[in-house]
């Protein structure tokens, strides 16, 4: 588990492509590494993958990525020099500064257009309407790994309001409109509407049959 609240940019160094794997080295530095062992959890770019090896002293952790993965995420886009947003698994009395994060992507949004005006930053993100009836105006979500606020929804997707920290702590503040970014929904708020349709559904299926 997560919390979105990402550590820091990690930058790729070595993409090796074998029969659906591939297999990612990726530098976050040595301080971000700090007792880790082989088979943790770290998520990149929002996607919770294991570590198959790594060397905390040279500051670079591997790791595989399988097909599913890149078909699902924007892993497989990456190329060596990337950028890309690193966070450790959360940990037993840690502060909770974003909200639940899984690391399992739902889907993927578009990029529309990017506004900057002086310390604003928005984007404006399409996003699949079987996935928009999860988004509401000021809740959770995942994007890229990071914990945000919806800022309003649209008819086709949604729109985030970023602040100067964001920017410089994640890759967000490098992003184009045309872009691909992950998106795992929040999971409390999936959980809610569903089970509101599902207890609507049946109410009007026995007024149907009376």
């Amino acid at each position: 588990m997560f919390t979105g609240i990402v550590q820091t940019k990690a930058v790729i160094t070595q993409i090796r492509d074998e029969v659906a794997l591939r297999r990612l080295t990726i530098k976050p530095g040595a301080e971000f590494l700090r007792d880790l062992n082989r088979g943790a959890s770290i998520a990149i770019n929002g996607v919770c993958l294991t570590v198959t090896d790594f060397d905390s002293a040279a500051g670079w952790v591997n790791f595989d990525v399988i097909t599913e993965t890149l078909a699902k995420t924007n892993l497989g886009k990456l190329i060596v020099g990337d950028d890309v947003n690193f966070e450790r698994s959360l940990t037993f009395g840690s502060e909770l500064g974003g909200h639940i994060v899984s690391g399992h992507i739902q889907t993927t949004a578009n990029i529309v257009a990017v506004h900057r005006q002086g310390n604003d930053c928005s984007l404006q993100l399409a996003l699949a309407p079987e996935h928009m009836r999860y988004v509401l105006s000021k809740g959770f979500i995942t994007v890229e790994g990071c914990s945000l606020t919806v800022g309003e929804t649209l008819t086709d997707g949604f729109m985030l309001y970023l602040i100067p920290e964001t920017l410089a702590i994640t890759t967000l503040g490098q992003k184009q409109a045309g872009d691909i970014l992950n998106i795992e929904l929040d999971q409390q708020t999936q959980t809610i509407v569903q089970t509101v349709e599902r207890i609507m559904a049946e109410r009007f299926a026995r007024q149907a049959d009376q």
